[in-house]
């Protein structure tokens, strides 16, 4: 059987630019090579603002000249990492194209989630057929558009041996629930992942995250402040459900944060703690119970936020989704491009147990190259 190679790009809830991973999926998902491109600062200070509702000038302009750029900057992406690793484009099979989220509305009488990066772009300019705008099917047929990777966790991470969860710490953090057996998967968006660490992060640091989780280390964390943030209603609601930067950002915190003033250290140590402890709840609340927790995403390099994660999981095995062949930094660039060769093979590729959707779909749109 002919070899065939995928790439995916995503830039995730941070939006510090665009992932890409290079897979191949016969006759095992094995991620060949990687590359990351950073947005330039006004680029990501522009999209931050965007995201935010506050827009320059005409905000429709404003848009389209965003998705060009983005368009740009994933298809120059795409092409660096395909000189890396020394294959030309008539090699790949498809691109799958995440994008870069700028909304995220799923409930409403009008949901919607809108994604940028012109994919009539990156095919033109990498000559590589290219699958975008994942989510929108799935919020038609009334699901919430979000999380799509428990298909590929499912694909890639499931045991029959053993039940697992897959926790991506990003931005936002997802879980995804793998019973043994194949039994049902199921999954949902916990909750804020690196983005409120992040936000205090670049206020108090000037550093865009706190590296390796120090600051929190020599913050205490604040009863007062950490029941005020998991008092939320997202925190109870039933999945399934999902959320983003509409939701958790900077307006959300600080009336909190004001009722409680405390040094910065310990606002960080806090806001650690409301990730760990969120993701914690909902992993010991799944059925059946989790034997084995894999982590992947940015939050993995956030050493005080594992370590509490191991203390508040003590009866669950805890690694990393290394230890299943693919890195935890390249998981959701990954699942893109398994995701365009479901899209492209016409298999659905969203779990209806995840997203609420009335029935499985095929996702995406098709651009050829």
């Amino acid at each position: 059987m002919a070899r065939e190679y995928f790439i995916g790009l995503i830039s995730g809830t941070s939006s510090d630019g665009a992932d890409a991973a290079l897979m191949e999926f016969i006759p095992a998902p094995r991620l060949l090579a990687s590359h990351f491109l950073a947005y330039p600062d006004t680029l990501r200070a522009e999209l931050l603002e965007f995201a935010a509702g506050h827009y320059r000038n005409d905000a429709v302009d404003q848009l389209g000249r965003l998705d060009h750029e983005l368009g740009e900057l994933f298809a120059q992406t795409a092409l660096e990492l395909m000189k890396h690793a020394g294959l030309p484009a008539p090699a790949i099979r498809a691109i799958g194209s995440h994008g870069q989220t700028v909304r995220h509305r799923p409930g409403g009488s009008d949901p919607f989630t809108l994604q940028i990066a012109d994919p009539n772009i990156i095919a033109a300019r990498t000559g590589v057929t290219t699958v975008a705008d994942f989510r929108r099917r799935d919020l038609a047929l009334g699901g919430e558009g979000a999380p799509l990777v428990p298909a590929f966790h499912r694909a890639v991470f499931a045991d029959h041996n053993e039940t697992r969860a897959v926790v991506n710490i990003g931005g936002i953090a997802n879980l995804t629930l793998l019973p043994a057996r194949d039994g049902t998967v199921s999954g949902f968006d916990t909750g804020p992942g690196n983005l409120l660490m992040d936000l205090w992060s670049r206020e108090h640091l000037q550093a865009p995250h706190d590296e390796g989780g120090a600051f929190a280390a020599g913050g205490k964390v604040s009863t007062a402040l950490l029941t005020d943030l998991l008092d939320d209603a997202y925190f109870r609601r039933i999945p399934p459900k999902s959320t983003g930067r509409e939701y958790f950002n900077r307006a959300w915190l600080q009336p909190k944060s004001a009722r409680h003033p405390l040094p910065a250290a310990d606002v960080m140590a806090t806001l650690c703690e409301l990730t760990a402890r969120s993701v914690a709840d909902a992993v010991i609340g799944c059925t059946p119970r989790v034997a084995h927790v894999l982590l992947c995403g940015g939050g993995t390099h956030n050493l005080t936020l594992v370590k509490r994660l191991s203390a508040l999981l003590p009866d669950c095995k805890l690694g990393t989704t290394t230890d299943c062949g693919v890195p935890p930094d390249w998981v959701e660039a990954a699942a893109f491009a398994w995701l365009a060769r479901e899209t492209l093979a016409g298999r659905p590729g969203n779990l209806p147990a995840v997203t609420g959707a009335r029935a499985p779909s095929v996702l995406g749109g098709i651009y050829p190259a």
